[in-house]
């Protein structure tokens, strides 16, 4: 993959655009914290249509069983990174997706308001695979560059600010090897 830059307007350069209606704008413009969480569909199951369709809110409902409770779901994430490595962008950096739900950080609610929501396509219990540590590793390094508040201490799961609502991205997450992946990086603390 070509090194990743984020272009002036918010967008990922070499990320694949599938532009999501869920959105908008940060009350504040602040960026400062980046969500991990995972995502298949259905459960379990990779390569398939169905997140994009999720969030461009266009899924049909009548292609799993398990898709009924999605019906007029209004959500979105700033990335996908599938199983492959490859990143999908779905909502400018610069705007607010929609992929925290309720959810607190350092006493702070509605972290949607400053938070970058980055999918990886998974589950709490298959192991992610080396492509998705390598575009989550360099998409990491890209939005330490554009915007300075975010850091390796800013990097929470969706079960931190959510807990006991989500679990994500899970037990088959690495953390250690994303954080060591990072090290070294410019003068961004990491833990």
């Amino acid at each position: 993959m070509s090194k990743l830059t984020m272009q002036d307007d918010g967008w990922v350069s070499h990320a694949r655009r599938c532009v999501s209606p869920h959105f908008n704008p940060r009350p504040h413009g602040e960026v400062s914290l980046l969500v991990i969480h995972n995502i298949s569909l259905p459960a379990g199951q990779f390569g398939l249509p169905y997140i994009d369709q999720l969030f461009q809110g266009c899924i049909d409902v009548s292609a799993d069983d398990s898709f009924c409770e999605l019906a007029q779901l209004t959500v979105s994430a700033h990335f996908l990174i599938r199983r492959d490595g490859e990143l999908v962008q779905y909502v400018s950096c610069d705007d607010r997706a929609w992929h925290a739900g309720v959810s607190c950080y350092e006493g702070r609610e509605g972290c949607n308001d400053f938070a970058i929501g980055v999918e990886l396509e998974g589950t709490d219990d298959i192991a992610y695979t080396y492509a998705q540590y390598a575009t989550l590793q360099q998409l990491t390094l890209a939005l330490f560059d554009a915007y300075p508040l975010l850091n390796g201490e800013r990097i929470v799961g969706h079960c931190d600010i959510a807990p006991g609502r989500k679990t994500d991205p899970g037990g088959s997450f690495d953390w250690s090897r994303y954080k060591k992946s990072l090290l070294g990086y410019a003068d961004k603390t990491i833990d």
